[in-house]
């Protein structure tokens, strides 16, 4: 299992204080994270790709990545996600394989179809068509890896010839892809039909949705013969908030739950907590609600955590990323029985 944080790159006013970060401010406090999350021992730093105001999430993930790659040892890099619908997947192609040497092989990335609406046509495409983009463009990404001089032509652009993208991927290795999706059966088929990665972002969505999903991919997985269904490549998204003590946490994270955009002044802090797998309190909570997962996803190879967003200033958000860091730990501990008993069934 890897453990890890997802960030949006939100630039929301704090309502403590009032402050509101500069892009600068939000760009170099992200990098700033990275760097904590790998010093506490997680796995996974992923970053989103936003086009458009209250983000400073960049418009081209490989340049922050690159940039921590350089920072870092060990952490493995990835996205939260990659634009497949608006983006060319001849630049993708050649700009994550570039990140791929740059990172020394320690990235993967998800891919996703977005949903801000105002990005489709600034880049001239049409929300309209988002599963259809990126049904074709990611089987034209999927062989500009794996193959060189590719003929290609399809609906949403310009055919090609010959072509061979470079640089070619790290021994020949295509990065590792995740295909991320909220509420699209169509791209759990996707991921389940090339045999990648499925990632159940269900932040804002219930336990029951969630299974449903990951289900479906699962069994169609196993369909398509990659293996079984327990075989199939699950991650999740989640949110924590964390701090000594419940009340506490509770206290400190509710004025940033009730003004923070993200939430949508919907369903209260209590009713939240209780219907998704936003987790605010000790961690000994998070530990007990993050095993929960595994009772409707069943075993899963990643967990990405969402904690810098709503406003929280960077002084806090390193603060939790330590919390996590002992939450990580309690986890692993969970599964280190787990292991033992695999290797003598085995």
């Amino acid at each position: 299992m890897e453990y890890g944080i997802f960030t949006v790159g939100d630039i929301t006013t704090d309502p403590t204080t009032g402050r509101t970060p500069t892009e600068n401010d939000r760009i170099k406090a992200t990098v700033a994270i990275a760097l904590k999350a790998e010093e506490v021992g997680l796995d996974v730093f992923a970053t989103g790709e936003h086009h458009n105001p209250p983000f400073a999430a960049p418009a081209n993930p490989p340049v922050l990545l690159a940039h921590i790659a350089a920072l870092t040892q060990r952490i493995k890099l990835s996205t939260s996600t990659t634009l497949i619908t608006t983006n060319d997947p001849v630049r993708i192609a050649q700009d994550y394989a570039y990140l791929q040497h740059i990172a020394d092989g320690r990235m993967d990335l998800m891919l996703g179809r977005g949903n801000t609406g105002p990005v489709y046509p600034w880049f001239g495409k049409d929300i309209r068509e988002g599963i259809p983009l990126a049904i074709e463009n990611y089987a034209l990404l999927h062989r500009l890896w794996r193959e060189e001089n590719v003929d290609w032509e399809g609906r949403f652009r310009t055919p090609l010839q010959g072509f061979t993208s470079t640089p070619r991927p790290l021994d020949d290795k295509p990065p590792f892809v995740w295909h991320g999706s909220i509420r699209s059966p169509e791209i759990a088929e996707q991921a389940a039909y090339y045999g990648d990665g499925f990632f159940s972002n269900h932040i804002f969505w219930p336990a029951e949705h969630t299974a449903r999903m990951v289900a479906l991919y699962r069994a169609r997985f196993e369909h398509y013969g990659h293996g079984t269904a327990q075989d199939a490549v699950v991650g999740l998204g989640g949110q924590v908030y964390l701090a000594k003590n419940s009340q506490d946490a509770v206290n400190q994270f509710r004025p940033y739950f009730d003004r923070a955009p993200v939430y949508g002044h919907g369903p209260s802090l209590e009713d939240f907590t209780a219907q998704t797998p936003l987790t605010v309190g000790s961690v000994a909570q998070a530990v007990e609600k993050t095993l929960g997962f595994k009772e409707y996803a069943g075993d899963y190879d990643r967990q990405l955590f969402l904690v810098d967003h709503a406003g929280l200033p960077l002084d806090a958000v390193l603060r939790q990323l330590d919390l996590l860091g002992e939450v990580v730990a309690e986890l692993r501990q969970h599964e280190a029985p787990a292991r033992v008993e695999e290797e003598v069934s085995a």
